[in-house]
């Protein structure tokens, strides 16, 4: 399906350099391409490179659209007839279509069995399956700040749970969920908690107090494709203050209720002002502040993350993500997620992890340097992981020779614990300036206390390439350098 995007002005659904040249005659795609939702009409309505629809059809097949996704009527099909009548469109670029639309279909098995096997109804929603799903979301935890220990909390505190995600199944899972919007809370299982309620079945409902503070709701008619879907709104920020006063620790679940293509397009990624407000008047109190982000994007969060003694981030981890959130934040589960993307600290201040060193550096004329909330690759444990002994098996490399990396890693720490270890690559001059680092080996493995394990990575010379000048892979001699956590070493490359 084609990207609803254009590239130097030119449409995805009519750009024959990406649909054929490179898709079909440099990477040998054999199947068929499909529009997205009804994008062949945008060409006219929004793009406004065809003054009718029937044009926009001609100029997307012959670019190498195969099959438009028009829901609510005939249209493509009609024009498409007419232009093959008419000669503007060859009878051999239709043949052409249609066999590849045949072939998919045919490797598929469609025409043997054009059904779904009904005996697969009985494998949904299996007990394994839910386990499955459930242990994803405790692995995707990630521990992004603990003052003083904060977490693993004890059961027997006084908890105060609050925010707008605290108590939403729509949050944990988001969109393309049950429905497109994901916002139909009808439909989300009655037999998965919350946050809250698995919060509440840990500590005992009795060691914990509920009080919203904010919510984010949908009104009514807001799922067209040109308004955001969602609307934050004060509930009782004041109320959830005075309860964080009768509490040990406060639970703040902030984040995004669902979202999904156009409708979730926002102008700014600051959380929105209700639940900074309910933040800051929850941190005011002085009482520990466990924050819990639940959010399928970076919301900004410099206003309120330094008064958090512990922030977890939770992303959208489904229908098991409740369970998830209370066993790591009570220890049942030692947290081993680490961040994915760099935190962003400020709306602007969006920046890519392999991004070149000049991007991030203090200059001589007072500029700051970068300084993302959170690094791509961050995530704490409820233990802590010694590493040593980094060693590469040797110093020169030839441009067919392997190269391989061990490290020792120890779990330094009082409890057992898994621990993502990280490899990353620095080519150190090239003829195109180069990413500070980039990731090209990880693993995770699992250590009890005072356990070590000594990994070996094995480096290949596409791993040391970069796309050059000619938008082609490339592999250049030169100097590397090998980093793994704290520890680095060079090599050449000959």
């Amino acid at each position: 399906m084609v990207n609803s995007a254009e590239i130097n002005g030119i449409p995805g659904h009519l750009n024959r350099h990406i649909l054929t040249d490179i898709l079909r005659d440099e990477l040998g795609f054999k199947g068929f391409v499909v529009s997205d939702w009804e994008d062949i009409k945008k060409l006219v309505t929004i793009w406004h490179v065809a003054a009718t629809e029937k044009e926009a059809t001609r100029m997307a097949v012959m670019a190498g659209i195969d099959m438009s996704m028009v829901p609510l009527d005939y249209s493509f099909a009609d024009y498409l007839i007419a232009l093959v009548k008419e000669g503007a469109v060859p009878q051999s670029r239709i043949d052409e279509a249609v066999r590849r639309i045949l072939r998919v279909k045919f490797e598929l098995g469609l025409f043997e069995n054009p059904m779904p096997n009904a005996a697969l109804k009985s494998k949904i929603g299996l007990a394994e399956s839910r386990q499955a799903s459930l242990q994803a979301a405790r692995e995707s935890m990630t521990l992004l700040k603990n003052t003083n220990n904060l977490l693993p909390l004890a059961k027997n505190r006084k908890v105060l749970v609050t925010g707008p995600t605290a108590d939403s199944l729509i949050s944990l899972n988001n969109g393309w969920t049950y429905v497109w919007q994901g916002s139909e809370e009808a439909l989300y299982p009655k037999d998965r908690p919350t946050i809250r309620r698995a919060i509440e079945a840990k500590a005992g409902a009795a060691n914990v107090t509920y009080v919203p503070g904010t919510k984010i709701t949908r009104p009514a008619g807001s799922t067209s494709n040109n308004t955001p879907t969602d609307v934050e709104a004060e509930v009782d920020i004041p109320a959830a203050a005075r309860a964080a006063g009768a509490a040990d620790v406060v639970v703040l679940c902030l984040g995004e209720g669902s979202y999904t293509e156009t409708p979730g397009n926002i102008t700014d990624l600051t959380l929105g002002e209700p639940q900074l407000r309910l933040a800051e008047a929850i941190e005011a109190t002085g009482k520990p502040v466990v924050l819990v982000l639940v959010e399928g994007r970076p919301r900004i969060i410099n206003r309120i993350v330094d008064k958090a003694g512990a922030v977890l981030m939770a992303y959208n981890p489904g229908n098991e993500g409740g369970q998830a959130v209370a066993d790591v934040l009570f220890g049942d589960v030692n947290p081993s997620g680490k961040l994915p993307f760099t935190y962003p600290r400020t709306p602007n201040g969006l920046i890519i992890y392999d991004h070149k060193p000049f991007e991030t550096e203090d200059t001589a004329f007072g500029n700051m340097a970068f300084r993302p909330q959170f690094e791509f690759g961050e995530g704490l444990s409820y233990t802590t992981f010694a590493y040593s002994d980094l060693r590469l098996n040797k110093k020169t490399i030839t441009g067919n020779g392997d190269l391989s990396v061990s490290v020792t890693v120890t779990n330094s720490g009082r409890r057992a614990g898994k621990e993502i270890v990280q490899l990353y690559v620095s080519d150190l001059v090239a003829s195109l300036s180069p990413a500070g680092k980039r990731l090209k080996r990880f693993a995770k493995i699992y250590l009890e206390p005072g356990q070590s394990r000594t990994l070996t990575f094995k480096l290949r010379p596409d791993d040391l390439s970069f796309i050059g000048a000619n938008n082609k892979p490339l592999v250049e001699p030169g100097e590397f350098e090998v980093k793994i956590a704290g520890l680095k070493d060079k090599f050449e490359l000959k």
